[in-house]
């Protein structure tokens, strides 16, 4: 039934949503030089890796200068990344991600697989359910880039503090989860980027 879900509101989706993919692919382009789209290989369901599909908001090459994007004021984010991050656009080609069946519309946030070996066993278990575009700790953690920029130490805040407590709320999810509780996160990610 999930999967259904999944398949039909993505298709929905994508077609409501593809003149302004077009929009924002024409300012990406104008913007900066380099691809629409950005593809990284992030960490799925039964611990397989897959490309997860962004709007690029940052230089090319930016992420061989660390994987984490601290604070608003990260000079590899571009002019019109700024925008399409703070109002998440960034993340809308993750549904051809829910088209394709590499993602699910609610579940945990998909991570790299360097943080992925960072897991302990009882952490594994989020990767038993198709990572979302969405999830509770996503909700909370709406703000990390501005947590991030203002720790010592970026790396070591999210590894020990934020992804513990993600996985903490992710594995709650887990055990309660339903189609029901899956809108209300979608509603309540809505509300979250409208705030």
């Amino acid at each position: 039934m999930k999967r259904l879900f999944d398949t039909l509101l993505s298709g929905i989706g994508l077609l409501l949503l593809a003149p302004l993919f077009l929009v924002l692919a024409v300012w990406i382009k104008l913007d900066s030089r380099g691809p629409v789209f950005y593809k990284q290989v992030r960490v799925g369901r039964g611990n397989r890796d897959f490309l997860l599909y962004k709007f690029r908001s940052m230089a090319v090459g930016a992420d061989s200068k660390g994987l984490l994007t601290v604070g608003g004021h990260d000079p590899r984010v571009t002019r019109s990344g700024h925008c399409i991050r703070k109002y998440k656009l960034d993340e809308l080609p993750q549904l051809i991600n829910v088209f394709k069946g590499d993602m699910s519309l609610v579940g945990p946030r998909p991570e790299v697989r360097r943080y992925v070996e960072l897991y302990t066993p009882a952490q594994m278990e989020v990767l038993s359910l198709r990572p979302g575009i969405t999830d509770p700790a996503s909700i909370k953690y709406r703000n990390e880039n501005e947590l991030l920029a203002t720790a010592e130490h970026p790396e070591e805040f999210y590894t020990e503090v934020i992804m513990q407590d993600k996985l903490a709320i992710n594995l709650q999810y887990i055990g309660s989860r339903s189609l029901l509780k899956d809108f209300k996160i979608i509603l309540n990610t809505f509300i979250s980027i409208l705030r």
